[in-house]
């Protein structure tokens, strides 16, 4: 028979649990404290476990890494209350399967979760397909990186939750990709409804948000649903909050306190169950110092914090990016291996927004077909300046030391009998020193034409096929 552990120390509570899941078959294990875990003398039996996160001697975290230590098959369910839903969160960062709030609402949830965690193996291996499944629904690239993967699966566990949801990243990141994936992941029947609070006016931002009533303001010739009504079966995501004024963040307090909200104009009181998702490039804790935004709406917002890492912390994916942008995009073009190594070492301040806007510009301004070199790189990226290409062609000429004495040694040689190598041989160096001298060539028109390939050929009277040829293309 299937063994499950209960540490909960609110006996009433524990003793509900344990005859929910012997009703199902289970055998349990009530303990209502750290000491009397400790006094069991073999964990090894239990094939799942559910923890309070406070008991009155121990953190149940604590436990949590006792059990991943002397019982790692064990899933871990931690119990947590509102107030500890954050240690909840933390708690799945250091291995547990997941969390369920109390009081317990949702009894099929339960039944769900226990079904799904005592196969464990199995059950991680689903998981792992769902979350990246639905990623990939959504246009999310993941990658390898395991900072991405982590991310995502914790994304993953927090959806269903219905919990308010923070958001951090650099400019770029894809804020609005994961705010997508926690709505697709959550099962929400509506819809997920976007406002960017930076991008409207206070007065119209409050009247979005809010709804308004026929003669509030001028112009409000019919009563208008906010956001929060509209999106009441679904999720309303808050980009860029940090930037709604200090007036709106007030009302935004409330809302998120009570699910309370008055339209503008209005003197009746309405409800909203949005799921509500905020972003902010913007470290909110550093806003808070500076005084541009509200300590208490910042702690409320702050119950799950997901921070998305910039993509110079995840450049072992950007090979794989540019491939992925190249395909969904339907470009036409290909990078060379310099290329890639070029832009594997840039930084990307704009993030996954730079990188697909420069492959863009990249391929409009390309042949299809073309194979991008470092010289149609942006140089931004190879580093080079703008205003440090020649603007009129160089009247230098070009000088290839090594290559040169070799060819007048080799080709001299043969003619004076001074070199006896067969005549193959000789030919195959004026081969080598014909390409050499024409790469420089093309290399040098192109810099003159700021990576113009169609005015480079022109230039030199030669077709865009002989330019890729010399430059090992094709």
């Amino acid at each position: 028979m299937t063994h499950i552990l209960i540490v909960e120390d609110e006996i009433e509570l524990g003793r509900f649990l344990a005859r929910l899941l012997e009703l199902k078959g289970f055998q349990t294990t009530q303990v209502t404290s750290g000491h009397a875990f400790d006094q069991l003398d073999d964990l090894s039996p239990f094939a799942m476990a559910f923890i309070d996160v406070r008991l009155p001697d121990r953190n149940g975290i604590d436990i949590l890494r006792a059990l991943q230590t002397k019982a790692p098959r064990c899933p871990c369910v931690i119990m947590t209350g509102y107030s500890t839903v954050k240690i909840a969160v933390d708690a799945i960062r250091y291995g547990a399967a997941d969390f369920i709030e109390k009081p317990f609402e949702d009894i099929d949830m339960i039944d769900q979760l226990t079904d799904r965690l005592v196969g464990t193996r199995q059950s991680t291996l689903d998981e792992e397909a769902d979350y990246e499944r639905i990623a990939r629904d959504i246009g999310c690239f993941l990658g390898t990186s395991r900072a991405m993967h982590q991310l995502y699966a914790l994304a993953y566990k927090v959806a269903p939750k219905k919990i308010t949801t923070l958001i951090q990243g650099e400019t770029g990141t894809g804020k609005e990709v994961l705010a997508t994936f926690l709505h697709a992941a959550s099962g929400q029947n509506g819809p997920i409804i976007t406002i960017n609070c930076g991008a409207l006016p206070e007065s119209l931002l409050e009247s979005e948000l809010f709804g308004h009533v026929k003669g509030a303001f001028t112009g409000a010739s019919t009563d208008r649903a906010g956001y929060f009504e509209a999106a009441s079966s679904g999720t309303l995501f808050l980009d860029e909050i940090a930037e709604a004024s200090l007036s709106t963040q007030v009302k935004l307090l409330r809302v998120l306190e009570t699910g309370e909200f008055m339209k503008i104009g209005g003197t009746t009181t309405q409800r909203t169950s949005a799921r509500i998702i905020a972003a902010s490039h913007v470290k909110l804790e550093e806003a808070v110092q500076r005084g541009e935004f509200r300590e208490d709406l910042y702690y409320r917002l702050d119950v799950v914090k997901l921070v998305i890492p910039p993509l110079r912390e995840r450049r072992e994916d950007i090979p794989l990016l540019v491939h992925s942008l190249l395909a969904q995009h339907e470009e036409k073009i290909t990078f060379s291996p310099a290329s890639i190594d070029m832009m594997t070492h840039y930084d990307w301040p704009g993030n996954m927004r730079e990188l697909a806007n420069s492959i863009r510009q990249i391929a409009a301004l390309s042949n299809d077909g073309a194979v991008i070199t470092p010289l149609q790189l942006p140089a931004k990226i190879t580093g080079q300046s703008k205003q440090s290409l020649p603007t009129a062609p160089s009247t230098e000429p070009i000088h290839f030391p090594d290559e040169w004495q070799q060819f007048s040694d080799t080709v001299m040689g043969a003619y004076k009998g001074q070199d006896e190598r067969p005549l193959d041989e000789v030919i195959e160096v004026m081969k080598k020193m014909e390409k050499r001298t024409a790469t420089a060539l093309i290399q040098k028109a192109l810099q003159e034409t700021a990576g113009n390939r169609k005015a480079a050929a022109e230039k030199l009277g030669i077709s865009l096929r002989k330019i890729r040829y010399y430059l090992n293309e094709t």
